[in-house]
């Protein structure tokens, strides 16, 4: 039988990480021996190299990126230990790792932190806004916890639980030729220049198949498009002219005189899904539950009460 201590797995993960001996020890706040003397040793104990040291910096070997693979999923179930005895005695606490996209992060995040910072002051939050791919990638190396994207993502490493439907709003300069029209048809997002999101974006994928626009037909009907986040789109389009295509929330919290430029779609029945993604070896539970809850009670009443839109995907 194996005799393997979980300060080697532990150590072995931040070697996978960090890919150099010492930064892997300073992450670890132990001394470069010590991290190098307990991988030799569970590489005796294995009887099988772990990490090719030719080079620079060192990889996985073959093998080495099985155990690694494995060694993550032993160190994720070990939390649930920690967080069954938490969850049995009612408390909320530790760090909670969020990524969530920026289309997003602008409408929710303000009023989620005042409720978590209120209801569980235990609980310390790390949020970062990064794009889809980004909050994937820092799932499934445990950097993040959790995170707050359009869904679905059709990934099976991943558990979804749907939050909220949001519609599509255009944002429209006073001058764009469809501006006195109440409701705007998808073709009217041709006749002036429409400003979306650089690639990359969810938003800007869903922006382009809610109007059935390709990249290529995009180019060819010569709209004129910037990167940037949704505030500066906006931006844009007041000194510019043109439109862009904005989230239903995010629309919600203009003020007035912005308002006045905000169309809704004339069939308004399309829309996207948000929701929580985790892990499958995620331990902690009743947070997730807590963070699904605080943000539906987040949700303005026009975003809670969506129900049953065709959900655009990326």
């Amino acid at each position: 039988m194996l005799n393997i201590s979980l300060i080697q797995v532990q150590y072995l993960i931040a070697l996978d990480e960090h890919r150099n001996f010492i930064k892997a020890a300073e992450a670890s706040f132990v001394t470069q021996p010590t991290l190098s003397m307990q991988i030799k040793k569970l590489e005796e104990e294995l009887g099988v190299m772990l990490f090719d040291r030719t080079k620079h910096p060192i990889e996985p070997t073959r093998i080495g990126e099985r155990i690694i693979k494995q060694a993550k999923i032993i160190y994720q179930e070990t939390a649930h230990i920690e967080n069954i005895l938490k969850e049995f005695t009612g408390e909320i606490s530790g760090t909670l790792k969020i990524g969530v996209i920026p289309t997003i992060s602008n409408s929710l995040i303000p009023r989620l932190i005042g409720q978590i910072s209120k209801s569980y002051p235990e609980l310390k939050l790390h949020i970062h806004e990064m794009l889809t791919h980004e909050i994937i990638e820092d799932l499934d190396a445990n950097h993040l916890d959790v995170g707050i994207v359009s869904t679905p993502l059709h990934n099976e490493a991943l558990i979804e639980r749907p939050l909220y439907l949001e519609k599509f709003r255009i944002y429209l300069h006073p001058d764009h030729p469809a501006y006195k029209k109440t409701a705007l048809d998808v073709e009217d997002l041709t006749e002036d220049k429409l400003w979306l999101l650089t690639e990359g974006n969810c938003f800007r994928t869903q922006s382009l198949n809610l109007c059935s626009l390709s990249e290529q037909s995009l180019n060819q009907l010569a709209l004129r498009y910037e990167s940037g986040s949704l505030q500066t789109l906006k931006k844009i389009v007041d000194q510019e002219g043109g439109a862009t295509i904005i989230p239903e929330w995010e629309a919600g919290e203009l003020d007035d005189s912005s308002l006045n430029n905000v169309r809704a779609l004339r069939s308004d029945a399309a829309g996207r899904e948000v929701g929580l993604v985790f892990t499958k070896y995620y331990a902690k539970d009743g947070v997730i539950s807590k963070l699904e809850e605080m943000i539906k009670r987040s949700l303005p009443n026009y975003i809670a009460e969506n129900k049953d839109l065709e959900i655009i995907e990326m």
